[in-house]
Order: structure tokens, then sequence, then C-alpha cells
């Protein structure tokens, strides 16, 4: 009876030490098993190289150009699936830049292209008082100063000819008919023969073969019409000379900028002749019409050319800060932004 009771004891307390044992070795493995990270299953997106708006949950090709889908190397829960994301170096590669939207000040800046013209204004016409043919002449190329005064040419009048005669003739009758003599020299005058000329012609008593053409005013010869030995008319021009002392720029301003733009506005420009220099001036005419060609029309600043530093046809490049009318401020964004569709 005792040897039962030990042999009961002590089955108990192998019992009671395997559990005990048991519950330290399962329990410590259940808390490394708990301490194991759970592993989620990824969810892949797939998407065109070509067009990475394109996103899939499973491999295939493009619906837009056909091409083969790649895996999306990172897929962010926080990103919209339509945005597009760029890292930064493929952005400037792709010429990406932002800009935050928001209200302006009302400035556009315009830019105008253009170049120097002549001052109509100081162009005059040298023309021949007297008919007859061109015996010699002094101006010879386009681009050559002509001063008020200088003779331009010598011509030969059989017109004048004849009425230096008469005014010989009715220098001997002057006593008689002294009407006759000044009727003779108003019709000399009429053809810029000066007193001086006349008085020599009585005192000589002999005719002249040539007479002088003077210039009317001094400037530089912007085209030249006769040549040696052409014959001239009574008023035909000989040559257009211009004063460069002021010259005009002459900005072109499309249709579309039309509204923007107007007199009294000032313009910075700059030429291409004359690097790192800038200029300003305001605009001072506008045309009032359009080429139907070109679809422009022509802003004119008047500067003043001392030295003769602006030549004409020298090309300018000009910007006109436009201030929007209104109080109310609005909304801007750059215009590299806007996709022109047409409608």
């Amino acid at each position: 009876m005792n040897i039962n009771k030990k042999s009961t004891i002590l089955i108990v307390i192998a019992l009671f030490v395997g559990m005990l044992l048991g519950a330290l070795f399962f329990g410590k493995s259940h808390k490394e098993v708990d301490k194991k990270p759970k592993v989620e299953s990824k969810v892949e997106v797939w998407t065109c190289s070509m067009h990475p708006q394109i996103r899939q949950s499973e491999p295939g090709n493009c619906p837009i150009c056909g091409m083969e889908l790649i895996p999306l190397e990172s897929a962010n829960n926080d990103i919209d699936p339509q945005a597009i994301s760029m890292s930064e170096s493929a952005m400037i590669i792709a010429g990406i830049s932002t800009y935050k939207v928001g209200s302006s000040n009302g400035i556009k800046d315009i830019t105008l292209n253009g170049k120097i013209e002549v001052n109509e204004k100081t162009v005059y016409s040298q023309s021949s008082h007297i008919p007859g043919r061109i015996e010699k002449i002094q101006v010879y190329f386009v681009g050559e100063y002509v001063k008020k005064g200088q003779v331009v040419a010598y011509i030969y009048s059989p017109e004048l000819a004849s009425t230096q005669q008469e005014l010989l003739e009715a220098y001997s009758v002057k006593d008689i008919q002294p009407q006759l003599l000044e009727s003779v020299k108003i019709k000399l005058k009429n053809w810029k023969v000066s007193d001086a000329t006349i008085n020599n012609i009585i005192s000589s008593g002999k005719t002249q073969d040539r007479f002088p053409i003077y210039a009317d005013v001094s400037g530089y010869i912007i085209k030249k019409n006769v040549e040696l030995g052409d014959y001239l008319q009574k008023g035909q021009t000989l040559y257009e000379v211009a004063d460069l002392s002021t010259v005009w720029v002459l900005f072109e301003v499309y249709e579309s900028d039309m509204s923007w733009i107007k007199k009294g506005d000032k313009v910075n420009y700059t030429v291409a002749s004359i690097p790192g220099e800038t200029f300003s001036g305001t605009i001072t005419y506008i045309d009032p019409f359009i080429n139907p060609m070109t679809r422009i029309a022509k802003a004119r600043v008047e500067i003043s050319n001392s030295g003769l530093k602006f030549k004409p046809e020298m090309f300018v490049s000009g910007t006109i800060k436009s201030k929007i009318n209104g109080n109310k401020p609005s909304l801007s964004v750059p215009k590299t932004a806007v996709m022109w569709t047409g409608k």
C-alpha cells in the first residue's frame, strides 16, 4: 500500500515537472513566433514606360501604344493613381518646372521686334527747276553727304539759252520797254537763276552754256535717280536726301497684342549691333491700319541720333510693361503652361 502511494506521488510530481517544462518551452517558442514580423502580400502595379498614366494590377500591353507593361518600382499609396511621379533629375532632363498659381499684379510683358528707319519727316527730294541735259554731276553715290548750297550738277538747257538771249535784247531796250526786262528777269528767277548770275550775263553780254544746280538742304543721300547725260524735265527729282540727326524705331505689333499697347507707353529696347546697352523711348504713333498680309501694325519711337550711332535697318528688340485694366486682382499662370487646343 505504501509502495502504491509512493508511486502515485512520483507520477504526480513527474507530471507537474513535465507540465512546467512544457509550459516554459512551448511558451517561449510561441513568443518568438509572435515576435516575427507579419509578411503582407505586396500588390504589384504595372505601368507603361511611354504613358506613365497607365496603371494596371496585372501585366499586359499598353492600351495606347501597345508596348509591354513594366512593374512600377515604388508604389506609394498616398499618391493619386492618376498622378505622374518623376525624380528631380528626370524633371531637369525633361525641362519640367512648377509654378504656384496665384493672383497677379496686372503687369503684362510684351516683347516687340523691329528696326531703325529713316525719319520720313526729314526726307527731301532735290529737284531741277531747269529743263535740260546733265553735263556734269557732283553727287556720286547713296550715303554721300551733301551740304546746303553745294553745287550738285551742271545742266545745259536750250530753253535757258534762248531766255538769256531775250534778256540781252530786253536790256538793250530797257529805256523804251522797262517792263519787258523785268518779265524776262522773273522768268529766269523762276528757274532758280540768281540775281548775281543775271547781272553777270548783262554785264558780260554773253550767254552761259551750263547752269549749276544747288543743294536746297543738307543731309545724306538715300536714293539717287539720275546719271551723267540724262535729260531732265522741269521739276524732276535728282536725288532724295535725309537728315539722320533723328531716326525712327519702328516696332512690329501683332494683331493679338494691339489691345495692350497704346500711345505714350514706354519701351525699353536693345540694338543687335550695339551689345551691352539698353535704350528707352516713348511710343509717339501707332499705325491706324494693319498689314493684311502680315497682320501687324507699326508702333513708332522717335529718337535722337547724335554721332550717327543708330543706322537705318539696324534690328532692335523691345519690351513694354502693360498694365491690365481694372483694380481687381486676376488669376495668372505662365503662358507656357497653357495647352492651346484650338477651341
